[in-house]
């Protein structure tokens, strides 16, 4: 089979190859997925570097990149229950192949169906699920959400939307001004947004902005996946008892916060890790996942795509996500189509 492979660590363009190798042989606990859709995420890269904590650590040579995916069920072993054919989808290791040993306890069911840019990035939305009820928000409550443009964002939205929640999406510069690109259904007031905030395009301060919208209620919750001085606006602008939950870091600037700032408001700030992180999932949590499932499922849900590419063009694909990773995720087809 083929595989996305590297001996060694640094940057993805420098290290990444193709091979040829041999189809994993599975134990009595795993099964064998013929991979359907498995997305470049920045997670990936950050494995690839090596800088994740134990146990997420590459093992040389020839370790097969990507950490996330969904797949059809092709071979089990003798301990495991789930039947072949089943749509699966997992966070573990060895996912830009056209197959992929898993332990059985890894893997998460899906719907029938569920298309690969959905079933490639389960991941994502239970991310995104869990996101929204770690700010603890409510019908009527308004949380802003920074890289609004991104995949995890506009997840965020959708399920917010469903609770009745305001949300305040916060972009570098609109979508629709990325010319060339389809991006119908992705329009983020379409998608629910109360407002949208273009950093690039303001002329005033962003609380000031945050404040009029939310007519001077201000914010009850903040997901923040920038950080940077507008980070810290945000938080001033929150009302008392608001929630910060940091999911991840794409400015390399700092925010400046006074003590006061966050006790006079009664602010917890905390960070979000991925909950299969670590740990698989545990039998008590299928019934939420399958709900995650279901709420993401139909076709008004959107997942913003930017391509589904085959192994062979992993140098385009990858440099395409670390250039333009506003136009939508990338994503590893091994079989070449759709399932």
């Amino acid at each position: 089979m083929q595989a996305i492979v590297f001996d060694r660590v640094g940057p993805p363009q420098d290290v990444l190859e193709i091979r040829d190798v041999p189809i994993p042989e599975i134990k009595d606990d795993e099964v064998l997925v013929r991979m359907v859709s498995a997305p470049i995420s920045p997670g990936d890269f950050l494995f690839i570097e090596d800088l994740y904590p134990e146990p997420k650590k590459p093992h040389f040579p020839g370790q097969i990149a990507g950490n996330h995916g969904a797949g059809i069920v092709a071979k089990v072993g003798r301990d495991v229950t789930i039947e072949p054919g089943a749509l699966v989808a997992f966070s573990y290791y060895n996912s830009w192949a056209e197959y992929a040993a898993i332990p059985a306890e890894w893997l998460m069911p899906l719907p029938p169906g569920l298309p690969p840019e959905k079933a490639g990035q389960f991941f994502n939305l239970v991310t995104a699920w869990d996101l929204l009820a770690a700010a603890r928000v409510g019908s009527g409550d308004w949380l802003a959400v920074t890289a609004g443009n991104s995949t995890v964002s506009t997840m965020v939205l959708q399920f917010a939307r469903a609770k009745n929640v305001n949300v305040i999406s916060l972009v570098r510069r609109a979508r629709s001004d990325l010319k060339g690109l389809d991006l119908k259904g992705l329009d983020l007031k379409g998608l629910g947004a109360a407002d949208v905030i273009e950093l690039s395009s303001l002329s005033r301060g962003v609380g000031e902005r945050v404040m009029q919208i939310s007519d001077g209620k201000g914010l009850n919750a903040l997901v923040d996946n920038v950080g940077g001085p507008v980070t810290g606006e945000l938080i001033r602008s929150m009302a008392f008892g608001g929630q910060v939950i940091i999911n991840g870091g794409m400015s390399k600037e700092r925010f400046e916060l006074h003590n006061f700032d966050v006790l006079m408001r009664g602010i917890e700030i905390k960070s979000h890790v991925y909950r299969y992180f670590f740990t698989p999932p545990q039998p008590g949590e299928m019934q939420e996942l399958e709900k995650i499932s279901a709420v993401a499922a139909p076709a008004q849900f959107k997942v913003p795509l930017g391509g589904l590419n085959r192994l062979e063009d992993y140098k385009r694909a990858v440099e395409q996500t670390l250039a333009h990773p506003e136009h939508g995720k990338q994503f590893f087809a091994p079989d070449g189509h759709d399932h």
